[in-house]
């Protein structure tokens, strides 16, 4: 399985009191690799909306939170793409501290794709699809 790799720096304003990754901020680390790794392919998610009306939402997502990330750590976040419809991707996603690839989270997130007029489900563009099936 193909994989798309992005590097993220823990800052400040990342953690909790107790000096750890607030647990949501994860899901944001998460939401910047998809949307590079879409980036990467030649996609820009506000051209997908202006040219193709496409828009994409987290349909789901199942999170498991291993061991913390600290202020400052370099961090991995590495994306898979487990299963595709028309409509739908499903990406694996797991969190690693750079330095030793030691996991930290994982993540399933299920993403719909949505007409940007209706919020209605709506197949992805086909290039894109062929996109992510070549690089997956």
């Amino acid at each position: 399985m193909q994989h798309f790799d992005w590097p993220v720096r823990v800052y400040y304003e990342d953690t909790d009191s107790g000096g750890v990754v607030f647990y949501a901020n994860y899901l944001k680390f998460m939401e910047r690799a998809r949307t590079e790794w879409l980036r990467a392919l030649g996609f820009e998610q506000d051209v997908l909306i202006d040219e193709a009306g496409v828009i994409f939402a987290v349909r789901s997502a199942t999170i498991d939170y291993l061991r913390p990330a600290r202020f400052n750590d370099a961090l991995t976040v590495r994306s898979s793409i487990t299963s595709s419809g028309r409509a739908s991707v499903v990406f694996e996603q797991r969190v690693l501290r750079a330095h030793d690839d030691e996991e930290l989270v994982r993540g399933k997130i299920k993403i719909a794709s949505l007409d940007a007029s209706t919020f209605r489900p709506k197949p992805m563009p086909k290039e894109l699809m062929e996109a992510l099936s070549r690089d997956a």
